[in-house]
């Protein structure tokens, strides 16, 4: 079996790239099979920066192919922030503080000045291979004045898809990874990485 490790201790994130190697002889880890693997620092400004940094370090010590993905939210009205710094806006990884902060800087932005963009960027890096392969993925949509939907997590109760009228957090999961910007950039990914990876 051929091993391809996702660069996440996110079992979620792990089994939306499951289905995209269901067919093929792939045994597919994460770095929760690797407890003693050190935290990656993400120094980079841009997801692709963050991504490649994540998937250089763990190829690196395992000599293995390796996914890591970087994702965010962008607000036009607040100039492209949290951006890289989605997940730790307010305080690391903290869903409530980062949502409050987000909810507060958009205090008084009208609806139709509120839209915004999720964005995940993912880097597919091979040690036989001299490139990487990079492809992103988006989801567009609108902040809400107040959360709605217990489903999900990080921004998704605030992201508000006009097209469906509901928020990311009040979507089942297979109807999130039909439309999300992680799943849109794993479609992407599944069409292209056959062509790409040299064994």
């Amino acid at each position: 079996m051929k091993e391809i490790i996702i660069a996440t201790k996110n079992p979620g994130k792990a089994r939306e790239f499951k289905r995209v190697f269901d067919d093929q002889e792939f045994t597919l880890k994460t770095l929760l099979d690797f407890p003693d693997f050190p935290e990656i620092r993400e120094t980079g400004t841009t997801f692709k920066e963050n991504a490649t940094i994540k998937a250089h370090a763990v190829m690196e010590r395992f000599n293995l192919p390796v996914i890591a993905d970087d994702s965010g939210l962008e607000v036009r009205a607040l100039y492209g922030q949290p951006g890289v710094y989605s997940a730790r806006y307010a305080g690391d990884h903290n869903d409530a503080a980062n949502n409050a902060k987000l909810l507060s800087e958009l205090g008084g932005v009208p609806k139709e000045k509120r839209d915004a963009r999720f964005v995940s960027t993912l880097v597919f890096a091979n040690p036989k291979n001299e490139e990487d392969l990079v492809v992103e993925g988006e989801v567009k949509g609108i902040i809400a004045q107040f959360p709605q939907g217990d489903d999900g997590f990080g921004y998704d109760p605030l992201f508000y898809l006009p097209e469906l009228g509901k928020t990311m957090a009040e979507l089942s999961v297979d109807e999130k990874n039909q439309i999300s910007h992680r799943g849109n950039a794993i479609k992407k990914l599944e069409k292209q990485w056959q062509d790409w990876i040299n064994w």
